[in-house]
């Protein structure tokens, strides 16, 4: 081994080619999103009943569903919200579990009491995992369509355009209106034709259909006979037959009045502050999160070409954005790091081949850190490149410390060659190394330990940060010398042996000065401690760091029972504080529907609201200007802030809100009195924001 690096320079040589190219080709392969693909142990269920009052939908929908749930395996707890017409029942499953299986235990379970539940109550079981949640976010807009045009065009023209991208999962379009045909029935006429409203019920019950009669041989070809019943305008349903005795025919127009209208929805959709639709695309899980947001946004402006020129499409939400601005401020730490370490070597070694040298050992090891990944199966996410934007400073900093010890081997043996003088600095730094590198490993095993939501998170940074440092170190054990020694001629070898003399370590007074007084150092060491124990406490603490994502999600519940016209004129007003803002640049608002996984009445909604990059308040002084404004004007709705990130990550954990105190009890008057204590106690908490004493009171109803 005395000869390693000489005897095996030109294979590991190669092998460090091969690396980096492989680092370039997993580059390009390595999948990007904004979370790790990671399933949590949360299955949701909505059920949907039409319009059925509280009461009625605890009794027949809820708690059926309830009892059956309870009966899969490895279910710890079970919460639900009922509404008018609709239930969410979220399962909470042992971590441990298979979230696969426990879904289908669910939907097994589900389907066998499809007899005991209403029969047109419509069923959607979902396990929680990023995937559930759009990637992007288009607003539609015009100014002479109206919604159902609107809602057509959507459906049938960008809904299929869209769809062929390779990696989309669902095109989901939110808002508009569908088109209904309203009769008017005109009384006088049908008692004189003796005709009854259920003739006419019959009448319509046996339209709208395609219907194949069987095949039909003529000549040489053989036909399919279709009976196509279908209703495709207002004149074929004009003349639509009623009654016909073989004396006279009644036709629909004889007797009502028909007219195109909207559909009844509770669903109101606003973009920028003119009614419009939103078009909500949803990516496969393990689909490159930056490659298929470029080809939505060129499949986009494809589609701009073929729409009418009146109707305009806007992007109101890209996720791949931020993912990309992460990766960036990696890739400017990287360039950083390699400057000043260059810097370093040039200040300090006064080499340029030792500059040239860290510039080199720094992509290989992140090469060789990428194959890792890749080969883990491992994702560009927050947590990936957060962990390898933290370790890009190890890095620079093992290789600084290698070629730091050759030169200083190289100025303590001037007469050796360098080849000798490589070996000798590695041997010498090897346990050193190796302490160094074990020791920063040990401190990241304690997050392995972690359980729960926030283990799942960081058990991917954790691996990801091992991984970096296991390279780093062989990179720097293995590759830093063979790349010294390619960077070395051998005719300065001979120079040196002539010109270079042996050069003795200076002394260091000031080291001398604290080793012959150790209770100095235990006295700095003390007041370190000392400090830890003051700082330590006022530190704050969060799952995520503080982060500006420019984009703010503003969530709003208006009084219970509010219809959705006068939840509409509300929010009309808390718009014109919002567009008043300078550092709005567009906002969308979904009124009695959600971004997440919910059931929403039309008292409820959310804003999205995207802010410019260019601005000069953070978004949290956006957030409290706007808090403040809305609270004062608008005291009757109830509002809550949050970010992109957080709001997701709560659509997908346990709770929504970062904190939730549960009260349990049978007795809701007590029950009711408990929550408003406990809210007015958490208000007066310091630091405390939004507040919601968690009652909700289903809307009134009339019997």
């Amino acid at each position: 081994m005395n000869n390693f690096f000489i005897s095996h320079k030109n294979p590991l040589a190669v092998l460090l080619v091969l690396i980096i190219m492989g680092g370039v080709f997993v580059y390009g392969k390595l999948q990007t999103s904004l979370f790790p693909e990671i399933t949590f142990p949360k299955i949701k269920i909505i059920a949907d009943a039409g319009l059925q009052p509280v009461d009625k939908m605890m009794v027949t929908v809820t708690k059926p569903l309830e009892t059956a749930i309870k009966q899969v395996p490895d279910l710890q707890m079970i919460r639900s919200t009922t509404s008018r017409g609709s239930c969410e029942i979220s399962a909470f499953m042992n971590w441990a579990s298979d979230i696969d299986v426990n879904q289908q235990h669910i939907e097994s379970r589900i389907s066998e009491i499809r007899n005991v539940l209403p029969p047109d109550v419509n069923i959607t079981v979902a396990k929680m995992n990023p995937s559930i949640l759009p990637v992007m976010g288009y607003s539609l807009e015009s100014n002479t369509k109206s919604p159902i045009e609107l809602k057509l065009l959507a459906a049938y023209t960008i809904k299929p355009f869209l769809s062929q991208v390779e990696g989309v999962s669902e095109i989901r379009i939110i808002g508009g209106r569908t088109k209904e045909y309203w009769l008017e029935l005109n009384t006088q006429k049908m008692s004189s034709l003796f005709i009854t409203p259920d003739l006419i019920s019959t009448a319509l019950s046996q339209t709208g259909f395609i219907k194949s009669n069987g095949f039909l041989s003529d000549y040489r070809f053989l036909y399919l006979t279709v009976t196509d019943a279908t209703v495709h305008n207002k004149d074929e349903l004009e003349e639509m037959v009623i009654k016909n005795d073989g004396k006279r025919v009644v036709l629909l127009k004889d007797i009502a009045n028909v007219e195109v209208k909207e559909a009844v929805e509770y669903i109101k959709i606003n973009a920028n502050g003119r009614d419009g639709l939103l078009v909500a695309v949803l990516k496969q899980p393990n689909t490159n999160l930056v490659d298929f947001s470029k080809q939505i946004e060129a499949k986009v402006e494809a589609l701009k070409k073929i729409l009418p020129n009146d109707v305009h499409i806007r992007p109101y939400y890209i996720q791949a954005n931020f993912v990309n601005d992460s990766a960036k401020s990696v890739t400017d730490s990287l360039w950083v790091g390699l400057a000043l370490a260059i810097v370093v070597a040039i200040l300090f070694l006064r080499s340029l081949k030792a500059s040239t040298t860290i510039l080199i050992t720094i992509p290989i090891t992140l090469s060789l850190t990428l194959i890792v990944l890749y080969a883990m199966g491992y994702t560009f996410n927050i947590m990936t490149i957060g962990a390898i934007a933290a370790a890009i400073g190890l890095i620079i900093d093992d290789a600084i410390v290698v070629v730091e010890q050759i030169h200083r081997t190289h100025e303590e043996h001037p007469d050796e060659p360098n080849s000798t003088l490589v070996q000798k600095a590695i041997q010498y730094l090897f346990p050193a190394m190796v302490g160094s590198s074990l020791s920063t490993i040990v401190i990241f095993i304690p997050f392995l330990l972690m359980t729960g939501v926030a283990g799942s998170y960081f058990t991917v940074m954790t691996n990801t940060m091992i991984i970096t440092l296991v390279c780093s170190f062989l990179i720097t054990w293995i590759g830093l010398p063979v790349i010294y020694l390619l960077l070395t001629k051998n005719k300065n070898v001979k120079k040196l042996k002539q010109k270079e003399k042996p050069q003795h370590v200076k002394r260091q007074n000031w080291v001398s000065f604290f080793i012959l007084r150790p209770y100095i150092s235990f006295v700095i060491v003390g007041a370190l401690m000392a400090a830890i124990l003051f700082i330590l406490p006022k530190l704050q603490t969060g799952f995520l760091p503080e982060m500006d994502e420019g984009s703010i999600v503003l969530d709003y519940t208006s009084p219970p029972g509010t219809s959705l016209e006068e939840t509409d004129q509300i929010l009309r007003e808390a718009e014109k504080i919002i567009t008043a803002v300078p550092e709005v640049e567009a906002y969308s608002r979904r009124t009695g529907t959600q971004m997440g996984f919910f059931i929403t009445e039309p008292n409820n909604g959310d804003y999205l609201i995207q802010l410019k990059k260019n601005r000069h308040r953070t978004s949290e002084e956006v957030i409290e200007e706007i808090r403040k404004k809305i609270e004062a004007t608008q005291p009757a709705l109830r509002i809550d802030f949050g970010q992109v990130i957080g709001d997701m990550l709560g659509d997908l954990m346990a709770s929504v809100q970062p904190i939730e105190i549960k009260i349990f009890g049978d007795d809701q008057k007590t029950l009711q009195e408990l929550s408003k204590e406990a809210a007015a106690i958490i208000s007066n908490v310091n630091g405390t924001a939004d507040v919601f004493d968690g009652i909700v009171i289903a809307g009134p109803s009339i019997s």
